[in-house]
């Protein structure tokens, strides 16, 4: 895993090009106490940067610069706001191999995968360049005749963001691209452990031509203590979340003084359901993607393997071998497959959960154990014969780690499968149409992955039910969350 002088320098080059301070009010300035907090690179445990950790009084500077530009950035032509979209997204990807690099030393996946991300996150922006002039109402007579009925939509206001660490850069343009499109002005907090890619995406979207403090960034140390002041201000309307049901749960609360506009992505527990009709080599091939895609840290990924038990034993047999195939290494490094886990504490909660299932019985039939040596890393793990009571088949994993049960029938797959409180994904592998569209409606999730593993796309409507939250983000449905509906009455011509 070692770094040639060339990848040293470049490595370096693209970290000196990230601005470190906090975007508010289109300028960039240092936190009021003049604190920083380090960025590490999880495959090294080593600090790759410092940026400015902000107090609460930041926060609400950036609060009071989103209110301010409000008023003159919802009247802002439609139009306008799509071109800026526009002209970020054919930034993203012209820069995608820097992003990509900056991406990948900070939260540790393989850089084909971070290049992928990058491409994914200006589809955003793409998106909703197109949905900015597309935002309509209707006109009708009242329901008795007589009167007429204008109906309009109008932006919700300033909005708080708050982005994970999995995914730096998407999940920001996700939140970011339809709220600009619908005329809206934004705080975005980004996760402590990677905070660079949004750095580096408000400079783009500030080259772009975003008005100064439509677009206001906060990065901290401690994201209760500087965006609870924010989340109970009024001057907020609207609160967007991607992270854990946990959080989830005590941001609502926040924004219920405010009785905020929320939208929650929250945690998942994926079941993938192979019937004995099943291609088997298309279902593993897309095992793989729903389970190693972003070194399994991903809400998507899937979290348990359900498989017909007359395939159940070949299936196990098959993902391990092809888990154990895969090349571990330093994220920039152009061969590696499977990259650190973020942090020692996701390290050892996959490491807790492998070692649950065992104890209870689970055989192991490729990894099982972290990597020695610096960095995080857990080797790609398959569990076969993984008990009910096992804890890897309730908690979301978050890692490389693939557990198989085998079923007997379908009714059974779905008990199996609707048995959590997650609802964000399911993934389906089936030959015949019937079953495919019988249990895709009977899965209790917001997306269905079917003999596919892959859902995510900017032009769909990405969400959950249940403990996995609520609202929509990516397609026509996502201008949504950014809009209020406004009747207005008129008498009759």
């Amino acid at each position: 895993m070692s770094t040639t002088p060339a990848q040293m320098a470049s490595e370096h080059a693209v970290l000196d090009a990230v601005p470190k301070q906090l975007f508010i009010a289109g300028a960039w300035r240092d936190g009021a106490g003049g604190a920083t907090l380090t960025v590490q690179d999880p495959s090294t445990g080593e600090t790759i940067a410092s940026v400015a950790d902000a107090d609460g009084a930041d926060a609400l500077d950036a609060l009071g610069a989103a209110h301010d530009a409000f008023a003159a950035w919802r009247e802002t032509a439609p139009r306008a706001r799509g071109e800026i979209l526009r002209r970020a997204y054919e930034a993203l990807v012209e820069r995608a191999d820097e992003l990509a690099l900056l991406m990948t030393l900070e939260m540790g996946k393989p850089v084909a995968e971070s290049k992928a991300e990058v491409s994914y996150a200006a589809d955003f922006l793409r998106w909703y360049s197109e949905e900015a002039v597309r935002i309509d109402g209707r006109f009708s007579t009242h329901q008795a005749g007589g009167g007429r009925l204008l109906t309009m939509r109008q932006p919700v206001g300033p909005c708080v963001f708050i982005t994970p660490w999995n995914f730096p850069l998407a999940m920001g343009t996700r939140k970011i691209g339809p709220a600009v499109a619908a005329g809206c002005t934004m705080v975005v907090k980004p996760a402590k452990l990677a905070p660079l890619s949004m750095l580096a995406l408000a400079r783009i979207l500030e080259l772009a031509g975003l008005p100064a403090g439509v677009l206001n960034v906060v990065t901290s140390s401690s994201s209760g203590r500087v965006m609870e002041p924010v989340i109970r201000d009024p001057r907020a309307r609207k609160l967007s979340f991607t992270g854990s049901t946990e959080v989830g749960r005590r941001l609502m609360e926040q924004a219920s003084e405010q009785l905020l506009r929320v939208s929650m992505e929250l945690g998942g527990n994926a079941p993938f359901l192979v019937f004995e009709d099943a291609d088997l080599d298309a279902a593993l091939d897309g095992a793989i993607i729903a389970k190693m895609r972003n070194i399994g840290e991903a809400c998507t990924a899937a979290n348990r393997f359900l498989v017909h038990e007359s395939l159940a034993d070949a299936f196990a047999a098959g993902l391990a071998q092809r888990m154990d195939a895969l090349k571990i290494g330093r994220g920039s490094d152009e061969s590696a497959e499977v990259g650190p886990l973020i942090d020692e504490d996701q390290l050892a909660t996959v490491a807790e959960l492998v070692d649950d299932a065992v104890s209870l019985g689970a055989s192991v039939l490729c990894g099982g154990e972290r990597v020695e040596g610096p960095g995080h890393f857990y080797r790609p793990t398959v569990l076969s014969g993984v008990p009910q009571a096992a804890r890897v088949l309730h908690e979301e994993i978050f890692g490389p780690v693939a557990p198989v049960r085998a079923f007997a029938h379908e009714e059974q797959a779905l008990a199996e499968a609707n048995d959590t409180q997650f609802g964000l994904v399911a993934y389906v592998y089936t030959r015949d149409l019937a079953r495919a569209l019988r249990v895709s409606e009977r899965l209790e999730t917001g997306m269905v992955g079917l003999n596919q593993g892959l859902v995510s796309n900017a032009g769909a409507p990405f969400g959950g039910i249940k403990h996995s939250g609520f609202g929509r983000e990516g397609g026509p449905e996502g201008i949504e969350e950014y809009l209020e509906c406004k009747v207005v009455g008129l008498p009759a011509p």
